[in-house]
């Protein structure tokens, strides 16, 4: 566990995640791969892998301790609090979660797998979260939903799919369907996923125009 961090416990902090996000809050917590903000409304579990810099904000007096606990809560003392954990503890939860430079994704996470999450969306359905490219999740407070409306009786498709392990794998079982990568993100793509070979995927464009991508570079998939 990083001493830096624990040191900042309690303080107010700025945090310049990538994409260029910026979060503020009381550091509450922290652990192996995460810190846990509260910005005086929701927990915020952000990925130290995609922090770019942080400092303790002086100017920012508005932002209040936390006088509850996360609906998420932290894992028992023996064990280093990770964001697999607060991933496993979020499943069927409803969450927002902070994954390309465009806004946030908002539903619940179905399945954890290897190094991707299957998430339901009301807005793109049945979504793969490539682990990699998740930088921040924000559980909702508890009796809210997104849109003020039940998903969690609407999905059936979801328990009839048979997931791979991989990203990659899962990615390989859409060949020749049309999908899009990178929904809402400045980077997003649409078209037939043509062909996967290591790390390249082939897409063809509406008029067949094929382009290729860095499958290390791709941060969701969902089928249209």
């Amino acid at each position: 566990m990083n001493n830096i961090i624990q040191n900042l416990i309690t303080e107010v902090v700025e945090i310049e995640v990538s994409g260029k996000k910026m979060m503020n809050g009381t550091l509450v917590d922290s652990g192996s791969d995460l810190v846990v903000l509260f910005n005086g409304i929701d927990f915020v579990y952000i990925s130290l892998e995609h922090i770019q810099r942080f400092e303790v904000n002086i100017n920012e007096d508005d932002i209040m301790a936390p006088t509850h606990a996360p609906t998420i809560s932290t894992v028992e003392e023996e064990k280093d609090l990770s964001f697999r954990e607060i991933l496993t503890q979020a499943k069927g939860n409803y969450v927002e979660l902070y994954v390309t430079d465009g806004p946030p994704i908002h539903g619940y996470i179905l399945s954890l797998m290897d190094d991707y999450i299957e998430f339901y969306s009301p807005v793109y359905k049945i979504v793969y979260v490539s682990l990699r490219h998740l930088k921040v999740l924000i559980p909702y407070a508890e009796n809210e939903s997104p849109y003020g409306k039940n998903f969690h009786n609407s999905l059936v498709q979801s328990s009839r799919q048979i997931l791979a392990s991989t990203f990659k794998q899962q990615i390989e079982k859409f060949k020749d369907k049309i999908v899009v990568l990178n929904a809402g993100g400045n980077k997003s793509h649409i078209g037939k996923l043509n062909e996967i070979e290591e790390n390249l995927v082939e897409i063809h464009g509406a008029k067949l125009h094929s382009y290729y991508l860095n499958l290390d570079h791709i941060k969701t998939l969902h089928q249209v």
